[in-house]
């Protein structure tokens, strides 16, 4: 089942992709790493050199896709998203794609050492803190809650359980990054 499922995104993947889009569709919408992240997951689970490689180099296409001017982490928008040849939509960003972000560079770091993708995966999480476009935390500390996102001039108020257990699951994948780079320190 998981190699049948591999080879479909890998099927879309040579099919759509080019030298300019390397990735799995003509569109980037929402929980845009997590295609990367199986495909990373699934190549170190099965040895599959194949679906790593195209793991890791969408996903730091994605990374360049998601980064700001000024260098923050800024997830496609969902007014619109990014399609090929197109402007990717700025707002509004949602929590989850940073979640995906965080998750599939940690994932990106376990496959590859490569430091990169810690420095990808703490950006994404920054997003949460308030290293975003407004400059504004999506986590609050006085709800435990997590906004829904960054609307074009504020923060989306709401606190839904998908935004909440995006940041309750980054926090929980960034503590555990940092407790294996303190082992691989240590053992260095």
């Amino acid at each position: 089942m998981g190699q049948r499922l591999a080879d479909r995104l890998l099927d879309m993947y040579e099919s759509t992709a080019t030298e300019d889009w390397p990735w799995f569709e003509n569109i980037a919408t929402y929980n845009n790493a997590k295609l990367s992240q199986s495909l990373l997951i699934h190549g170190r689970w099965s040895s599959d050199q194949r679906a790593a490689e195209i793991g890791l180099k969408s996903l730091r296409w994605l990374c360049e896709q998601q980064l700001s001017p000024e260098g923050r982490f800024r997830p496609i928008g969902s007014n619109g998203f990014s399609r090929e040849g197109g402007v990717a939509a700025v707002f509004d960003q949602q929590a989850i794609e940073a979640h995906a972000m965080v998750s599939a560079s940690i994932e990106a770091y376990a496959a590859s050492k490569d430091r990169f993708w810690d420095e990808q995966a703490h950006l994404a999480f920054d997003w949460f803190l308030g290293r975003n476009d407004l400059g504004q935390p999506i986590y609050d500390p006085a709800t435990g809650g997590c906004y829904d996102g960054l609307m074009e001039d504020q923060v989306n108020e709401n606190q839904g359980a998908e935004s909440t257990l995006a940041f309750l699951l980054s926090l929980v994948e960034m503590r555990g990054l940092s407790a294996s780079m303190r082992v691989r320190s240590t053992s260095s």
